[in-house]
């Protein structure tokens, strides 16, 4: 009986996914422009001629110049504020002699210490710094809301206590964070990969796991450590986002993505166990593995990364929109595809995961993050700028906006959060990460950068403002453009 049960819904399910994720559309999305698609006499459908804001194009410049590919700078909007910023990374010590011993051990190696994830509650911004390279002493941090100095030193969360070190793991704590998750129970999820040393000599030391915080206490709630069936030789997980359904927090889902492996763990906080989920499209391009930065050319085959949860819809499902890193495709599937682990047990559902466009060459994105007006912002990690796009629209890029891009301000970013403040801002940090892994930081200039953008001013003038028509015009993208 529960086979026949199980046999409906996926018959159901594909039925609807065939019907209605058309030109970019979902049945989880709600287009807020009135009726854009008339009927004709002979039953096909035309669009309505509707004029939208171009999308800003090209975003990445290919001029050469002495044989390499040069960028673009700002396109005039001069919209992210800068939050933080450092030239190198300090911590907070308890004293100046503690520091000094950690300088002196090399417990401490300040070049070492890269930021890499941000995400902000209330009056306090969360950072990461994973354990790239020895040296890093804390791995997860926060700074003050409003700012005083700029550039002071990051604070150990919730206290140095909760951080081992690499020489004698104690796997009860803090080893190696990638990335944070703020949800609207007022909990921070913690994902720590467990590695150290990945430029040198990676080794998991401990294994991944998923750790949630009480942040009105900063008491830790739970600590979830991944089965060793789903973590794979070369895991590497280094995103996370939450899914919460009408304020039902212990019910909450967290899904887990693995960049290296190409799968999406998903995690049960009310049954307390997770499962892993696998589709070819969490795969990297061969297209899109080929990245320029600066002076620099190098190759990442890096799969499965940024994901956004759009709004309940009102059959109660959402979907998860999600690409790899090194990919200019967006894809969707259905959060209750991944949720129910008997799929998962019997193969998955490979139909159910749909690529709804493409941002077109040049248009890598690491993360991305949703707001309340339902406008998607995204990073577009080689062209130094920020992207948005309405989820109400078709996915193409004449629906696809620039926020801002500068090379200044804006040089990699590598992660971005949409906060949950009554007035939303969003949060991007910058780390000029290539040049770290594969050349030499100038530590007499500012690499480091915390910014902030409110929501109402990034998409303001843009085609991605809720109040801007869709631009139904449909471009065909080449193979190599996917």
């Amino acid at each position: 009986m529960q086979n026949f049960k199980t046999q409906i819904y996926v018959g159901l399910l594909l039925l609807t996914l065939a019907v209605a994720v058309v030109d970019g559309y979902s049945p989880f999305m709600q287009v807020r422009h009135g009726t854009v698609v008339r009927a004709i006499s002979d039953g096909n459908t035309t669009a309505e001629p509707v004029l939208a804001n171009p999308y800003i194009a090209p975003l990445v410049a290919l001029r050469p110049k002495s044989g390499k590919d040069e960028f673009t700078t700002s396109q005039g909007n001069d919209v992210f504020e800068v939050v933080y910023q450092w030239r190198i990374i300090d911590f907070q010590y308890p004293s100046l002699p503690a520091r000094n011993n950690a300088i002196r051990t090399k417990e401490f190696i300040p070049e070492n210490n890269l930021p890499l994830g941000v995400d902000r509650y209330r009056n306090r911004i969360f950072i990461t710094t994973p354990r790239w390279n020895p040296g890093v002493p804390a791995t997860l941090s926060y700074l003050p809301l409003p700012v005083q100095d700029p550039s002071i030193p990051l604070i150990p969360y919730p206290d140095w206590s909760f951080h081992t070190s690499p020489r004698n793991p104690d796997c009860s704590k803090l080893v190696s964070v990638y990335r944070i998750f703020v949800d609207e129970c007022d909990r921070l999820w913690v994902l720590d990969a467990g590695v150290i040393d990945t430029l040198t000599n990676l080794q998991q030391i401990c294994p991944p796991k998923l750790l949630a915080f009480n942040l009105q206490t900063d008491e830790l709630l739970f600590t979830y450590v991944l089965p060793p069936d789903q973590v794979k030789q070369d895991s590497l997980h280094t995103n996370v986002v939450v899914d919460v359904r009408d304020d039902q927090c212990d019910d909450a889902f967290a899904y887990v993505a693995d960049v290296w492996r190409y799968g999406i763990t998903v995690f049960s906080l009310r049954e307390f166990r997770s499962w892993r989920t696998t589709n070819y499209l969490y795969n990297p391009s061969p297209f899109a593995s080929d990245y320029n930065y600066l002076d620099l050319n190098f190759q990442w085959s890096d799969g499965v990364f940024g994901m956004t949860l759009s709004p309940v819809h009102r059959d109660g499902d959402r979907m998860l929109f999600y690409h790899p890193m090194s990919s200019y495709t967006e894809f969707q599937v259905p959060a209750s595809v991944l949720q129910n682990e008997t799929i998962w047990q019997n193969f998955g559902l490979a139909k159910a995961f749909q690529p709804i466009g493409s941002r077109g060459k040049g248009g890598q994105s690491s993360t991305s993050g949703l707001a309340r007006n339902n406008v998607q912002f995204f990073t577009l990690v080689q062209q130094s700028g920020v992207g948005c796009w309405d989820i109400a629209k078709p996915y193409n890029r004449n629906n696809l906006g620039v926020v801002e891009k500068s090379l200044d301000k804006l040089t990699f970013p590598n992660d971005l959060k949409v906060d949950r403040e009554p007035k939303q801002f969003v949060w991007v940090i910058s780390n000029k990460l290539p040049v770290f892994l594969y050349s030499k930081l100038n530590y007499t200039q500012i690499n480091f950068r915390v910014l902030s953008a409110d929501v109402q001013s990034a998409v303001l003038n843009t085609v991605c403002d809720p109040r801007t028509a869709p631009n139904l015009a449909y471009k065909q993208d080449s193979e190599c453009d996917q």
